[in-house]
């Protein structure tokens, strides 16, 4: 057992041991079934606080050789799958959480050499004798453990992004990060399966799409794992339930990321937390400040306020994500900042009409907050009027709704 060779469970533990723990283990049948095949490199990209590290702790603690984790699955939905016992605790787990080693480094160079000495020490330390020399390459050493002991990998990279978005990187720096992790996991037989997450999806280096072996599972489309992007409106049903929280201010609040293979998925952190405190409020979006959404605002490409404006009065808006560069700098339209928001969870996506809006009543509080600061005022207040009247309609305060319908003939304003 080591730090990112075998690692403990340590990590899954805490997070079922919480007050709070909705079991998604059954990620674990999907992954099961993809082990050793083509279909083995994965990369599943949502945004923050929507349980990527928990769900790649819960992949280590379950396929690690370095600990045994029966007592943790075994009343996990997981458990009722045929593969359950054929793959628990059975793998060599070489986790890497790439944020940890970034943060420590210098470049990206310096960071990939550090990634490179604590795992072939590891290495060393568990196969000094089938390994070789500390020197040699990783995927050398690797390959040649798996020549003589006939042993395969699982690698767990989270944050495997998060070069793109928390540092300055020449594109020098970014080629070399991506031929990295394609050297150590392209075409090598020592892997049994690579399970990658981040926010952003894979990004390509000009024409050059280094870790193209992946299938990817985004915001845009999470395919078959649209049940783990989040909570599913049932899980969040029993939690109000076990809470006495109501359920359709729940709903109201953090509902609205919708898929073709389910139409209601919940912000998970928002949701635990109203669940703890008794109490909605904005929760997710306190894991960023509202400057993060007003820096893409502000570019205000041709359009884009046009576009806030209609989806914050409850519109779509088209969009094509197909010239988003996934990464956080590159920006030539509108379309590529309505597609980055997306990533970011302040839009949901609809596959089939290929439109955008903002999802629930948290994130269209953070957006105002944002234009506030933005000197979008004008449309802030144009929001508050309209959502003020629309409370007076429902309450049947006629004199108050004819006042306002009288102000804003006198104005006739766009907004």
């Amino acid at each position: 057992m080591g730090i990112y060779l075998n690692p403990d469970n340590e990590g899954f533990r805490e997070a079922i041991d919480s007050e709070i723990y909705v079991d998604k283990s059954e990620l674990l049948t999907y992954t099961n079934k993809v082990l050793g095949t083509e279909q083995k490199n994965i990369c599943v990209s949502r945004p923050r606080r929507f349980g990527k590290s928990m769900a790649a702790k819960m992949l280590s603690a379950y396929y690690s050789k370095g600990c045994d984790s029966k007592a943790l699955f075994e009343n996990k939905k997981i458990a009722a799958s045929a593969s359950y016992r054929e793959h628990l605790n059975k793998y060599n787990v070489i986790f890497l959480n790439i944020q940890n080693f970034l943060s420590g480094t210098y470049d990206i160079h310096d960071m990939i050499g550090n990634i490179s000495l604590k795992v072939i020490t590891e290495l060393l330390e568990e196969y000094g004798e089938f390994a070789g020399e500390k020197e040699e390459f990783l995927p050398e050493i690797l390959s040649q453990i798996y020549s003589k002991k006939k042993e395969k990998f699982v690698f767990i990279i989270d944050e495997w992004d998060c070069i793109f978005r928390e540092k300055k990187v020449t594109e020098e720096g970014y080629a070399e990060y991506l031929d990295f992790l394609r050297n150590l996991l392209k075409d090598r037989t020592y892997v049994a399966l690579a399970y990658m997450t981040g926010i952003l999806p894979i990004k390509k280096y000009g024409s050059h799409f280094a870790l193209n072996m992946f299938t990817e599972f985004s915001m845009t489309n999470p395919r078959i794992l649209a049940d783990y992007v989040g909570f599913t409106e049932e899980e969040v049903r029993d939690l109000c339930g076990q809470y006495g929280m109501d359920f359709d201010e729940a709903a109201r609040w953090y509902d609205g990321y919708t898929f073709k293979r389910n139409a209601h998925i919940y912000s998970p952190k928002s949701v635990v937390d109203a669940m703890l405190n008794e109490e909605y409020d904005s929760y997710w979006s306190q894991t960023e400040t509202y400057e993060a959404l007003k820096i893409y605002i502000e570019m205000n490409f041709d359009g884009l306020k046009d576009s806030v404006i209609e989806m914050l009065s409850g519109g779509r808006v088209r969009v094509n994500t197909a010239t988003f560069h996934n990464d956080m700098t590159t920006f030539h339209s509108k379309d590529d900042v309505l597609t980055l928001l997306i990533h970011l969870g302040y839009l949901a996506y609809d596959f089939a009409s290929q439109e955008v809006f903002i999802p629930n009543y948290e994130i269209s509080g953070e957006f105002k907050t944002a234009l506030q600061g933005a000197g979008w005022d004008a449309v802030v207040k144009a929001v508050d009027k309209s959502e003020q009247l629309l409370r007076n309609t429902w309450n049947k305060k006629e004199d108050l709704v004819a006042a306002a319908l009288e102000q804003m003939h006198i104005e006739t304003s766009i907004l």
